[in-house]
Protein backbone atom coordinates (compact mmCIF):
# COMPACT_ATOMS: atom_id res chain seq x y z
CA UNK A 1 0.00 0.00 0.00
CA UNK A 2 2.83 2.18 0.71
CA UNK A 3 3.19 2.48 -3.37
CA UNK A 4 -0.03 4.06 -3.46
CA UNK A 5 -0.29 7.55 -3.91
CA UNK A 6 -2.67 9.75 -2.10
CA UNK A 7 -5.28 10.94 -3.56
CA UNK A 8 -6.02 14.74 -3.04
CA UNK A 9 -4.69 14.76 0.22
CA UNK A 10 -6.14 11.64 1.85
CA UNK A 11 -3.80 8.70 2.10
CA UNK A 12 -5.18 5.40 1.71
CA UNK A 13 -3.92 4.55 5.67
CA UNK A 14 -6.19 7.12 6.54
CA UNK A 15 -9.06 6.02 4.89
CA UNK A 16 -8.70 2.61 5.89
CA UNK A 17 -9.12 3.10 9.21
CA UNK A 18 -12.14 5.93 8.91
CA UNK A 19 -13.30 2.43 7.15
CA UNK A 20 -12.95 0.25 9.82
CA UNK A 21 -13.96 2.57 12.41
CA UNK A 22 -17.12 3.01 10.28
CA UNK A 23 -18.35 -0.44 9.73
CA UNK A 24 -21.76 -1.37 11.33
CA UNK A 25 -24.66 -3.73 10.55
CA UNK A 26 -25.63 -0.43 8.41
CA UNK A 27 -23.31 -0.47 6.01
CA UNK A 28 -22.87 -4.67 6.04
CA UNK A 29 -24.70 -6.59 3.33
CA UNK A 30 -27.75 -8.74 4.87
CA UNK A 31 -27.53 -6.50 8.29
CA UNK A 32 -24.78 -9.05 9.31
CA UNK A 33 -22.50 -7.61 12.09
CA UNK A 34 -19.83 -9.77 13.57
CA UNK A 35 -17.89 -8.06 16.37
CA UNK A 36 -14.91 -10.45 15.66
CA UNK A 37 -15.09 -9.87 12.32
CA UNK A 38 -16.33 -6.69 11.27
CA UNK A 39 -15.17 -6.71 7.86
CA UNK A 40 -18.05 -9.40 7.34
CA UNK A 41 -20.32 -8.04 4.44
CA UNK A 42 -18.53 -4.91 4.20
CA UNK A 43 -16.90 -5.14 1.08
CA UNK A 44 -18.94 -3.52 -1.85
CA UNK A 45 -19.77 -0.55 0.06
CA UNK A 46 -15.95 -0.68 1.22
CA UNK A 47 -14.66 -0.79 -2.54
CA UNK A 48 -17.27 1.99 -3.64
CA UNK A 49 -15.36 4.69 -1.00
CA UNK A 50 -12.39 3.34 -1.90
CA UNK A 51 -13.27 4.07 -5.36
CA UNK A 52 -14.86 7.56 -4.39
CA UNK A 53 -11.68 8.82 -3.05
CA UNK A 54 -9.39 7.03 -5.32
CA UNK A 55 -11.04 8.24 -8.54
CA UNK A 56 -8.57 5.78 -10.61
CA UNK A 57 -9.66 2.87 -8.81
CA UNK A 58 -11.98 -0.18 -10.38
CA UNK A 59 -13.78 -2.24 -8.57
CA UNK A 60 -13.55 -5.72 -9.06
CA UNK A 61 -15.97 -8.74 -8.25
CA UNK A 62 -14.50 -11.95 -7.67
CA UNK A 63 -15.20 -15.35 -6.34
CA UNK A 64 -13.15 -16.87 -2.97
CA UNK A 65 -13.25 -20.22 -2.40
CA UNK A 66 -12.68 -20.47 1.53
CA UNK A 67 -11.85 -23.84 1.48
CA UNK A 68 -15.87 -24.64 2.51
CA UNK A 69 -17.91 -22.38 0.11
CA UNK A 70 -17.48 -20.38 -2.67
CA UNK A 71 -18.57 -16.54 -1.56
CA UNK A 72 -18.60 -13.19 -3.56
CA UNK A 73 -16.33 -10.70 -2.94
CA UNK A 74 -15.47 -7.03 -3.67
CA UNK A 75 -12.55 -5.38 -3.97
CA UNK A 76 -10.37 -2.42 -5.83
CA UNK A 77 -7.56 -2.53 -7.95
CA UNK A 78 -5.51 0.93 -8.09
CA UNK A 79 -3.86 2.29 -11.09
CA UNK A 80 -0.09 2.68 -10.08
CA UNK A 81 2.73 3.46 -12.26
CA UNK A 82 2.11 1.27 -15.58
CA UNK A 83 0.59 -1.95 -13.66
CA UNK A 84 -2.44 -2.01 -10.91
CA UNK A 85 -1.96 -2.97 -7.70
CA UNK A 86 -4.85 -4.96 -5.78
CA UNK A 87 -6.30 -2.94 -2.64
CA UNK A 88 -8.63 -5.60 -0.87
CA UNK A 89 -9.53 -3.81 2.77
CA UNK A 90 -12.27 -6.56 3.68
CA UNK A 91 -10.30 -9.78 2.86
CA UNK A 92 -9.58 -10.66 6.96
CA UNK A 93 -13.37 -11.77 6.21
CA UNK A 94 -12.28 -14.78 5.72
CA UNK A 95 -10.42 -17.71 7.02
CA UNK A 96 -6.28 -18.13 6.16
CA UNK A 97 -5.98 -20.11 2.93
CA UNK A 98 -9.36 -18.47 1.14
CA UNK A 99 -8.43 -18.09 -2.56
CA UNK A 100 -9.60 -16.12 -5.33
CA UNK A 101 -11.14 -18.25 -8.30
CA UNK A 102 -12.51 -15.87 -10.62
CA UNK A 103 -12.58 -12.39 -10.97
CA UNK A 104 -13.46 -9.40 -13.16
CA UNK A 105 -13.21 -5.82 -13.66
CA UNK A 106 -16.90 -4.29 -13.54
CA UNK A 107 -17.99 -1.53 -15.15
CA UNK A 108 -18.33 1.98 -13.09
CA UNK A 109 -21.09 3.12 -15.28
CA UNK A 110 -22.94 0.20 -15.42
CA UNK A 111 -23.01 -1.08 -11.39
CA UNK A 112 -26.61 -1.03 -11.53
CA UNK A 113 -26.75 -0.31 -7.88
CA UNK A 114 -30.59 -0.95 -5.73
CA UNK A 115 -31.64 1.49 -2.91
CA UNK A 116 -30.88 -0.68 -0.65
CA UNK A 117 -26.82 -1.01 -1.51
CA UNK A 118 -26.82 2.74 -2.44
CA UNK A 119 -27.86 3.29 1.19
CA UNK A 120 -25.03 1.27 3.06
CA UNK A 121 -22.56 2.82 0.41
CA UNK A 122 -24.07 6.57 1.69
CA UNK A 123 -23.74 5.65 5.13
CA UNK A 124 -19.87 4.44 5.06
CA UNK A 125 -19.19 7.18 3.25
CA UNK A 126 -20.65 9.88 5.66
CA UNK A 127 -18.94 7.67 8.54
CA UNK A 128 -15.45 7.82 6.33
CA UNK A 129 -15.91 11.66 5.82
CA UNK A 130 -16.67 12.37 9.55
CA UNK A 131 -13.75 10.61 10.56
CA UNK A 132 -11.30 11.76 8.21
CA UNK A 133 -12.97 15.77 9.54
CA UNK A 134 -15.35 16.04 6.95
CA UNK A 135 -12.51 15.51 3.79
CA UNK A 136 -15.05 14.61 1.01
CA UNK A 137 -12.05 13.08 -1.36
CA UNK A 138 -11.70 14.00 -5.09
CA UNK A 139 -13.86 17.03 -5.74
CA UNK A 140 -14.98 15.27 -9.17
CA UNK A 141 -15.87 12.07 -8.29
CA UNK A 142 -19.16 10.87 -7.88
CA UNK A 143 -20.70 10.01 -4.62
CA UNK A 144 -22.20 6.68 -4.68
CA UNK A 145 -25.86 7.43 -5.12
CA UNK A 146 -24.57 8.79 -7.92
CA UNK A 147 -24.66 12.62 -7.03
Amino acid sequence: MADVPPADGVDLIAVREALEASWSSRTSYGGVWDERNPALGQCYPTARVVQHFFPSAEIVKGVVWTGVSHEVHFWNELRVGGGSVAVDLTWQQFPPGSVVVARQVLDRHALGDGATTLARCDSLLAGVRAHLGGTGGAPDAPRPDGR
